[in-house]
């Protein structure tokens, strides 16, 4: 009886021992082989952006925004909850995967060399350039070759900055410049503007929807070609994640919703016009104050800035203005709608990526 006793002792020692060593590579409960498995063991997409109008914003708590709204259809497609976490700059953003606190940046974050080495990139869905901008009525710099540290800042992770550190080495011996560990490309725009600082470098859509609000930021010179703009991932021997992302872009490409939401969001990247965006600013000074409890009132269920923006595409504000696309005859808005503003039923007639595309042409508060 003894004897039985010892070798119950025995056996139990050595089976914790074996479960210590063993412990990293036991499949216990709710620990998941691979990264989509773990994923949908979670129950949930931990996606980590920037607060722009293009990838992350919100009205009255909703969310939209280019990355925004690709990253929830990804998260349904993997059955799983999203979860956004923003943060400030681009820095912040590669720390997350570094310290395993995110699955995916989405942020229209561009591909290049140096972070492809350290980080796995996903398909490419649109391409910008990095350009340096000013403020109208300042001087315009015609090169980079004589800039100073004291005239050009950029946002912390910037993958401008590994450009500048070639052509300082290759062309520009004399260029310097410095980085604010505290502001993000929108926020040093802003700066320029407000004359806080001469200079900074921005990817060419930030800098279309920021001259949406801001006609007086101008563009100086491209500093770079093309760039594709891509998610990324952890960097390591599991490809699970890059996969299941490849086939929702292709299933995303060839079905046309991919072509559908790059339009809601860049679709009026192109047709910029000082003297068209001025005009607009103008009325929001003097013209919208008097309207706006107007469409406070009937905006019912959307934000009232929506509504006046899409009122503004219309009409200008103008009350005698008539509707020149047929849209208002079609939903009989005269008798449906007569006890309310006439710019009410063109809002009726919009779809929601033009609703939108309207918003992100001229209207910020």
């Amino acid at each position: 009886m003894k004897k039985l006793k010892i070798n119950y002792l025995f056996i139990g020692i050595l089976a914790l021992l074996l479960a210590v060593a063993l412990w990293p590579s036991i499949p216990w409960f709710g620990k998941a082989d691979n990264r989509i498995a773990a994923i949908q063991a979670r129950g949930e997409l931990r996606v980590s952006t920037i607060h722009t109008p293009l990838t992350y914003n919100e009205i009255n708590g909703k969310p939209f925004g280019l990355d925004y709204e690709l990253a929830k259809q990804f998260a349904d497609y993997l059955g799983v909850k999203l979860k956004v976490t923003v943060r400030q700059n681009i820095s912040q953003l590669f720390d997350d995967l570094d310290n395993g606190n995110a699955d995916l940046l989405a942020a229209g974050l561009v591909y290049n060399s140096e972070r492809v080495k350290n980080y796995q990139p996903g398909p490419t869905y649109y391409s910008v350039s990095q350009q340096l901008v000013y403020k109208v009525g300042q001087y315009r710099p015609r090169t980079l070759g004589n800039l100073t540290a004291e005239q050009l800042t950029v946002a912390p992770g910037h993958v401008v900055v590994n450009d500048l550190q070639t052509l300082k080495e290759t062309k520009f011996p004399e260029l310097s410049w410095k980085v604010d560990d505290k502001k993000g490309s929108a926020e040093l725009m802003e700066d320029v503007i407000e004359g806080k600082l001469d200079y900074t470098i921005a990817d060419s859509v930030a800098i279309s929807l920021f001259q949406r609000v801001h006609p007086e930021l101008a563009v100086a010179l491209d500093i770079t070609d093309e760039q594709p703009v891509t998610w990324f991932s952890p960097l390591d021997g599991d490809n699970t994640l890059s996969a299941a992302l490849l086939d929702f872009f292709n299933e995303m490409n060839e079905d046309g919703t991919l072509a559908r939401i790059e339009e809601k969001y860049l679709g009026h990247g192109d047709d910029f016009d000082y003297v068209d965006t001025r005009t607009f600013l103008r009325a929001v000074d003097a013209v919208l104050p008097q309207l706006k409890p107007l469409f406070e009132k009937y905006a019912e269920e959307i934000d009232w800035r929506l509504l006046a923006a899409i009122a503004y595409q219309e009409s200008h504000w103008d009350a005698q203005a008539s509707f020149t696309d047929g849209c208002a005859r079609h939903d009989d808005v005269n008798q449906k709608y007569r006890a309310k503003p006439r710019h009410y039923g063109s809002y009726r007639c919009r779809t929601e990526h033009q609703r939108w595309r309207t918003l992100f042409a001229g209207y910020d508060e």
